[in-house]
């Protein structure tokens, strides 16, 4: 069993709780109670939470809104911040086909539309979202100036099908608190993490998630440069809490600066995460 020790306030922006309590990627069980003791077992003391990516041909017709609602059952009496994944119609533009089969897009039943967002942010149950683009499309101009109006963080996947520059041409214009995961090199691109942090330049509400991070360098430099814009994310269950946390206790930054990671940062972005 792996068990922590520290002198950190630690929460948690990017964990995955799928309803159910079942993967739906690999097909195995990640109960709830399983992901609220391992996060324990870390020291993790609160956790954002929402729900993996389904295929688009498993997908229901209301998109991911009877998963977001489960997933915010499960939030109850636990120490979980529910997070409302929203699907779109667009694809993420890397080029010029994207961008002509994004003039023609138009949303379907299960694809969000502005009065979902309004119906998440409003209901005081979810205390903001999730856009992984890559799997889910990315949401119309509409929906994304409703996220703008509501104001809540937007949790991003960027990657190498999404890299960190296409995130900020479509989304980082509307202002709303965005967040990427894995400093936007998911898995494992040392060149888009990179370009993320570059970013932080630029974008003031902008700010890096560490899931999956493996590389001490990116850490460390982005956390030296940029103390106030680095939060700690997990990634689990993917990734094991304790191992998660271990990565950031081992990287060689002021005490300063790893305090405002576990806890400072991530309760600013995401208020419900605070004492």
């Amino acid at each position: 069993m792996l068990e922590l020790e520290h002198d950190f306030r630690v929460v948690d922006v990017g964990a995955t709780l799928d309803p159910g309590g079942v993967d739906h990627r690999r097909g195995r069980a990640v109960a709830p109670e399983r992901l609220e003791r391992e996060l324990l077992q870390a020291g993790i003391v609160r956790a954002v939470v929402s729900p993996g990516p389904v295929p688009a041909s498993a997908r229901p017709e209301e998109g991911y809104l009877a998963a977001n609602n489960a997933t915010a059952r499960h939030c109850v009496e636990r120490p979980f911040v529910p997070f409302a994944r929203l699907a779109g119609p667009r694809v993420p533009e890397v080029g010029p086909s994207s961008r002509l089969r994004n003039l023609a897009a138009r949303r379907r039943t299960h694809h969000a539309d502005p009065e979902d967002v309004e119906s998440y942010a409003y209901g005081d149950r979810f205390r903001g979202f999730v856009l992984d683009p890559t799997n889910d499309g990315l949401p119309d101009g509409d929906v994304l100036a409703t996220l703008a109006d509501v104001g809540l963080p937007v949790r991003v996947h960027a990657g190498r099908e999404f890299p960190p520059q296409a995130a900020a041409e479509a989304l980082l214009e509307y202002g709303f608190p965005t967040v990427l995961a894995s400093f936007g090199g998911y898995p494992l691109d040392r060149d888009l993490m990179a370009d993320a942090i570059d970013l932080l330049e630029r974008y003031d509400h902008l700010h890096l998630d560490t899931a999956a991070v493996r590389y001490r360098g990116p850490l460390e430099r982005a956390l030296k440069e940029h103390p106030d814009r680095v939060l700690f994310g997990s990634g689990a269950p993917d990734v094991h809490p304790s191992v998660a946390v271990m990565e950031l206790l081992t990287c060689s930054v002021p005490e300063d600066a790893m305090r405002k990671a576990f806890d400072a940062n991530p309760s600013r972005v995401v208020p419900a995460l605070a004492p």
